[in-house]
């Protein structure tokens, strides 16, 4: 069986939700159902600007990507960040993975983005594995401030 991309369809809400769950779990993030009832109204509304993928294995959803264009305003340019990326454990090592990364290149290249950029836990380690092979690792220190 191959991997195919696409765009998430009002369909996919249920089996789309329990990834988005698993996704939360692996990040120990708590996660209401009203949390992911407004990520999906953001997927959903082709005016907002998070867009969503997922990635089908015989017939059944195994992961999912959810990205979005920022400006860069230091190179001139418009990139594109990628929020969250899930394969669920079961499907690990399939290449949804890196399907869903190589969509979100395709829409990039599309929308003459200049970079694909996202981060990932320091212990994520299977994750990163996949990542170093894509992707150039960044010398860049990540800061929060809670609001």
């Amino acid at each position: 069986m191959t991997i195919s991309v696409r765009t998430i369809q009002p369909q996919d809400r249920d089996a789309w939700g329990e990834l988005y769950k698993g996704y939360a779990a692996f990040y120990r993030v708590e996660q209401s159902e009203e949390m992911r009832g407004r990520v999906w109204s953001w997927l959903t509304d082709p005016d907002h600007e998070v867009r969503g993928r997922v990635a089908e294995l015989g017939g059944r959803l195994v992961g999912l990507a959810h990205f979005r264009a920022f400006a860069r305003p230091l190179a001139a340019s418009t990139g594109g960040f990628l929020d969250d990326l899930f394969v669920d454990p079961a499907s690990r090592g399939s290449g949804a993975a890196a399907a869903l990364i190589e969509a979100v290149q395709e829409e990039g290249r599309a929308e003459g983005w200049s970079v694909i950029r996202w981060i990932t836990a320091e212990d994520n380690y299977r994750a990163r594995g996949l990542y170093d092979h894509l992707a150039e690792r960044t010398r860049w220190v990540t800061y929060d401030i809670r609001l």
